[in-house]
């Protein structure tokens, strides 16, 4: 079984849910981080992070409307927090100001 780190981005996320990172297939992924930053002068904003759960067809948050103040980030996964997805399983990340949110998504693929 293959271990492989690697990042996903999205870049000014606004008021449309965005995909950020999708389980490519025969993969089972664990999430090491997951970092959210407010680029814009407005503060604060409110961000969510829901997971879709391919298994299920169903969506689970990891945060809803959480506050992030202008020049601050929101690091949902992080430290001794992990979240294990499964193939097809997707990250999505929206807020309630257009153009907005930077996220990162720090994995490691295990194939």
């Amino acid at each position: 079984m293959a271990n492989t780190f690697k990042n996903a981005a999205s870049a000014a996320t606004g008021t449309s849910e965005a995909s950020v990172y999708t389980v490519p297939s025969s993969t089972t992924t664990t999430v090491i981080g997951l970092t959210c930053a407010n680029v814009t002068s407005t503060s604060p904003i409110k961000v969510s992070i829901r997971v879709y759960d391919s298994s299920g067809s169903a969506h689970y948050y990891v945060v809803k409307n959480a506050e992030v103040f202008e020049g601050g980030a929101l690091v949902a996964v992080g430290g001794d927090q992990k979240l294990v997805l499964e193939t097809g399983d997707i990250i999505k990340v929206v807020s309630d100001t257009a153009s907005s949110v930077d996220t990162i998504v720090s994995v490691m693929e295990q194939s």
